[in-house]
């Protein structure tokens, strides 16, 4: 099956309100545009240097998603022109973005990344930490930056019920947040979970936008 029939059956079978990214780390140029012509148009990347080395060679109406776990000093690379950080983990890299979106004169989208997994290797915040950042008085200074929703990824299983139960934790998360800090924010509003081995579990555990790499990618022609 080729990228573009591969993308038109996932259009075809996810939700309508389900945003698809199209994780094109390790792809390259020609393929990322045969995504391209079948209308996809959010591409994410794990690493700045990786995307950096592709956007230009790109059309100029994608819309860049970072996806990995992101260094401070690498904001400054990605805040021109990126159209959503999934991965922020602290106050710190909030305010760093904030620094840049102040330097290029924009407003960044952000999400916060939560650590719903079994695994302690994978990175996020719990749900006191983020509470903690969402109500600390430097919050309220960044002007340059929006927070859009939550991040996460579920454990690395075959236990359907595991990965189902850790989804509906980070779609807890976000719909506490959504109650406490975000009720009158209609840019608060996305869940990102689910990746090619789960995004059927995350969507019903609530997902708004998934991240397939390898569904899209790795097909037959």
């Amino acid at each position: 099956m080729t990228i573009e029939k591969r993308i038109a059956e996932l259009k075809n079978t996810i939700p309508q309100h389900v945003t698809l990214v199209a994780v094109s780390k390790n792809q390259s140029c020609d393929r990322i545009m045969e995504a391209y012509h079948a209308g996809q148009r959010h591409f994410g990347e794990n690493r700045v240097q990786e995307l950096m080395s592709k956007k230009d060679h790109l059309p100029a109406d994608i819309l860049w998603h970072h996806i990995g776990h992101l260094q401070s000093n690498k904001v400054k690379f990605i805040a021109p022109f990126i159209n959503l950080i999934h991965s922020v983990d602290s106050l710190s890299l909030l305010n760093e973005i904030n620094h840049y979106g102040i330097r290029n004169n924009r407003v960044i989208d952000c999400m916060l990344e939560f650590h719903i997994a079994t695994e302690e290797s994978k990175y996020g915040l719990n749900l006191e930490e983020a509470i903690r950042i969402l109500s600390s008085d430097q919050f309220q200074l960044l002007q340059n930056i929006r927070v859009t929703g939550t991040m996460g990824m579920a454990s690395f299983s075959e236990d359907e019920d595991l990965i189902f139960n850790e989804f509906k934790t980070l779609h807890d998360h976000f719909q506490t947040l959504k109650n406490q800090f975000f009720s009158l924010d209609p840019v608060f509003k996305d869940i990102s979970m689910g990746m090619s081995g789960d995004y059927k579990i995350a969507i019903r555990a609530g997902s708004t936008m998934i991240r397939l790499g390898t569904t899209i990618f790795e097909c037959k022609n």
